[in-house]
């Protein structure tokens, strides 16, 4: 049934164990809270200190955060992750921090998205699929410099099983190439949108103001000038006038897919 299952399983185990021993009265309450707290955490090294438990618990797992990180290190805390779950996702790797990931996992498989600086990683144990398919979003860019950022997005939702559509470079410089997309979305019933856009931030309003879907608006730090690093895009989202949009912070697609994916996954399991 895979590592994750038992993982789990196994976390279950210890968790009722310690009940017991509290309602037998070999562990004060204090103690037992203690123990709580570390369960379902585990040490890598002295390096990180990993939330095994969290997809089980919040329905999305602990990503890595590349970009903060050197290539032995990410290494590290992959390889001490895969001991407790199936599939790993980092974010913000450089092409060289992807190669060493490459070159010192051969036990996995490593699937890219995305080019560099904003490359994610999804790395997983072999022949690891998701175990359920559920949900359906939608991903759309403005422009081709909001593909990396897209890519975040459509990483994490492979990781926790939602099905996703993708509509790059149709923004609102040539507002007709929109037009197909947005008649696909609605006939393939997609539970949540995520709009990526630079410059002045324009699509996700425009987006909103033609469906009946959930959008969420992500700014990209793409532009000329003032207010080219994402911020002017952030305003204009903020200030939209199209109900429906709701805004997360500047290049932020793996925020973004963690609520589009939980909102999807949700609906799906309404419909069924």
């Amino acid at each position: 049934m895979g590592q994750r299952y038992y993982s789990l399983v196994n976390y279950m185990n210890r968790t009722r164990k310690l009940l017991d021993e509290l309602v037998s009265g070999k562990i004060t309450v204090d103690e037992a809270e203690n123990q709580l707290k570390t369960l379902a955490l585990d040490s890598i090294g002295g390096l990180a200190m990993i939330d095994v438990d969290r997809e089980s618990r919040s329905g999305i797992p602990e990503i890595v955060f590349g970009e903060s990180k050197d290539a032995k290190e990410i290494v590290q805390i992959v390889k001490g992750m895969l001991k407790n779950q199936d599939a790993v996702l980092v974010t913000r790797m450089t092409q060289e921090k992807l190669d060493f990931l490459l070159t010192s996992i051969k036990d996995a498989e490593i699937e890219a998205f995305g080019k560099s600086p904003i490359l994610t990683a999804l790395v997983s144990s072999t022949g690891w699929t998701v175990n359920e398919t559920a949900g359906k979003i939608a991903i759309i860019t403005a422009g081709t410099s909001d593909i990396p950022y897209a890519k975040e997005a459509e990483a994490l939702a492979k990781l926790v099983g939602v099905e996703v559509l993708s509509y790059y470079d149709v923004g609102v410089s040539g507002i007709h190439r929109l037009i197909e997309p947005i008649k696909e979305i609605v006939s393939k019933d997609v539970d949540v949108l995520i709009v990526f856009a630079g410059m002045e931030g324009a699509l996700p309003t425009v987006v909103a103001a033609l469906v009946d879907i959930p959008v969420i608006g992500v700014p990209v730090p793409t532009g000329y000038g003032f207010g080219g690093k994402g911020e002017t895009a952030l305003a204009s989202m903020l200030q939209s006038c199209s109900p429906g949009l709701a805004v997360v912070n500047i290049g932020n697609g793996i925020g973004a897919a963690s609520v589009a994916s939980l909102i999807a996954k949700r609906a799906a399991k309404n419909r069924s």
